[in-house]
């Protein structure tokens, strides 16, 4: 055999297999990126920053600290979730959330039909140890509290429940006594169809600085900002339709970026809050997310106030997830 011809023939099979193989890299950056996504144009109405400030004041200043221990703060931050909740027009209820004979309390709104598949939209009001508690988790709980005022003045056409959590922090989180784990149990023992769970976990830091956002692999930087100025999207692998339909939803309803992942829990951050407990339940949850400690330098410490809030585009967050509230059900 003439050596041209076989060193020749082992260069093509060299060639294919390394197309092949780019191929398939592409095609899983793909289904876990989804750069390709087309946006939903749509126009929800203005979300006002100056009330989602004051919400996050009210809870990082008047009912700090807001940690498991601090009961009677927690029932006060429930107390008002549940006046704000009424004032919006919803059905409210609380769900009791027992742990070592101690009462806390899950807040619930809801509003839109009684029957069909639900959607769930919740948020942890609770705070880590003696910090403020601002981005975490302040942001997500005004972001909560102003959606319901949303839903309420124009309802969605399916049923739709807010629901602001106690005990996602330490030291109850990934343990059976997190709010969410009660209110996921719940639904699942009434044989609930949920269509999807969106988590609003740390919604409102926001930075235009070079480098200045992190990823917990270091191939991400390939395939994503290296500034903070975008919320997130993430679910996970496997849940890739789900994503990409809520992201061409999140995405044509504001001018913020909206970028996603899918990917295995043991990715660090991907399963950090209360979408965890809907998918131990076998339900399909997303958490929105300003991306936590791969971004916010004040996370779980003193400086996490709200003053470092970006509201106008928390306010784009808010307006993104109504957005996905108000499309119709399935």
């Amino acid at each position: 055999m003439d050596f041209s011809q076989s060193a020749t023939r082992k260069h093509r099979r060299l060639l294919a297999a390394l197309l092949v193989i780019g191929a398939g890299m592409l095609a899983l950056a793909a289904l876990v990126c989804q750069p390709l996504v087309t946006a939903v144009p749509s126009t929800p109405p203005a979300v006002d920053p100056a009330r989602l400030e004051a919400h996050v004041k009210k809870l990082s200043i008047d009912f700090y600290p807001r940690s498991f221990e601090q009961r009677p703060k927690l029932e006060r931050t429930a107390a008002y979730i549940a006046e704000q909740f009424k004032e919006a027009g919803a059905q409210v209820s609380m769900q009791d959330v027992v742990v070592e004979a101690e009462h806390y309390k899950n807040v619930v709104a809801r509003f839109g039909p009684e029957s069909g598949r639900l959607l769930v939209i919740g948020a942890h009001y609770d705070s880590h140890g003696a910090t403020r508690g601002a981005d975490d988790n302040a942001s997500g709980i005004a972001g909560l509290l102003e959606l319901a005022h949303l839903l309420g003045r124009a309802g969605p056409t399916r049923p739709v429940e807010l629901v602001a959590y106690t005990l996602e922090e330490p030291p109850h989180f990934r343990s059976p006594h997190m709010g969410s784990v009660w209110h996921a149990s719940a639904l699942k023992a009434a044989g609930r169809d949920v269509e999807m769970m969106l988590s609003l976990e740390m919604i409102g830091y926001f930075t235009d600085r070079p480098g200045s956002q992190a990823y917990p692999l270091a191939a991400m930087k390939l395939a994503y900002p290296d500034r903070g100025n975008f919320i997130a999207l993430v679910g996970q692998f496997g849940d890739f339709g789900l994503s990409r339909s809520v992201k061409g939803v999140m995405s044509g309803a504001s001018q913020l970026p909206v970028y996603s992942l899918n990917a295995p829990s043991f990715v660090q951050g991907v399963d950090f809050s209360d979408h965890r407990s809907y998918w131990a339940q076998g339900y399909p949850a997303l958490m929105v997310t300003d991306t936590a400690f791969m971004r916010n330098p004040n996370y779980h410490r003193a400086g996490d106030t709200f003053e470092k809030i970006d509201y106008q585009r928390m306010a784009m967050v808010v307006q993104a997830v109504y957005a996905v509230a108000k499309r119709p059900g399935t």
